[in-house]
């Protein structure tokens, strides 16, 4: 499976990784996406990014077209280490990291432990603390639920899921529809879904929030208004507690925000990684 045509595989510890890697140049930047999604969820936003850079969009493992190995772990604390060798194969000492939803926590994650690989850290959308998962995530959790995604695919339901996390509902149109659900239309995809979301442990963040207060690399954070899935105290109190933190609020956004607002998005990532002052943001 491949949603663009330059999407590569990487074999890093014995499983294999499809990213899209594009550009050049010293600077890096890392694109995480969030577990009910992948890399397509940057689609609107890698032709705006600049082409001074080098933009990685990765698969985690488990997830998009990677490997989906059912007999590892999809904790984010998990995810987070893998990372490590693959940006050391692909040559990347320092990045940019962008990280949405739970890819969020894969990069607070990645800021405690390996500062030194990271330039800076924006957090769109992301989890942290203990205030997640969250419906309908923690649903997959019971066993009903999960024998109904293992037997059956519902398209009516999954196009909820999607248009709730949506503020622009007309941007659900078939071809997105398509793109989330392609990975969990076979077997193995809706196994490895079911997986990530049962080895999802708020205690993976937990544990750092004392080390998110000490953190010394610049932190933006980039929240829609409308997110049905995850409360604004997540971005309230990770602007309060990480030194230097600033909030960028997008009102007409919700959870999935790069299809709503891909431009408002680029523009402050941008001017972030140039050291510029976000316009809107407040620290």
């Amino acid at each position: 499976m491949a949603w663009h045509p330059e999407i590569q595989t990487v074999s890093v510890g014995g499983y294999n990784y499809a990213l899209l890697d594009r550009g050049a140049g010293d600077e890096a930047v890392v694109l995480i996406h969030g577990i009910t999604t992948y890399s397509f969820i940057w689609r609107k936003i890698l032709p705006l990014l600049p082409t001074s850079k080098r933009v990685i969009a990765l698969d985690l493992l488990g997830c998009g077209g990677s490997d989906m190995p059912l007999d590892v772990g999809y904790s984010l604390s998990e995810h987070a280490e893998r990372l490590v060798p693959l940006l050391q194969q692909l040559g990347v000492r320092r990045a940019h990291l962008v990280g949405h939803d739970v890819g969020g926590g894969v990069g607070q994650i990645l800021a405690v432990r390996y500062p030194e690989i990271l330039i800076d850290l924006c957090l769109i959308n992301s989890v942290a603390y203990d205030y997640w998962p969250v419906q309908p995530i923690t649903t997959l959790r019971i066993p009903l639920f999960r024998h109904f995604v293992m037997s059956t695919l519902d398209i009516g339901a999954f196009r909820m899921v999607i248009r709730r996390g949506l503020y622009h509902k007309d941007r659900l149109d078939p071809e997105l529809l398509e793109l989330f659900s392609e990975p969990v239309s076979t077997s193995l995809g809706r196994k490895a879904f079911l997986h990530f979301a049962r080895c999802l442990d708020n205690r993976n963040l937990t544990s750092i929030a004392g080390e998110l207060r000490k953190l010394h690399i610049p932190v933006l954070l980039i929240r829609g208004e409308a997110d049905v899935y995850l409360s604004e105290e997540i971005s309230l109190r990770l602007k309060r507690e990480i030194p230097g933190c600033r909030l960028l609020r997008i009102p007409t956004a919700g959870h999935f925000i790069q299809e709503d607002e891909p431009e408002l998005v680029t523009a402050a990532l941008i001017s972030f990684w140039q050291g510029d002052v976000v316009a809107g943001a407040v620290g």
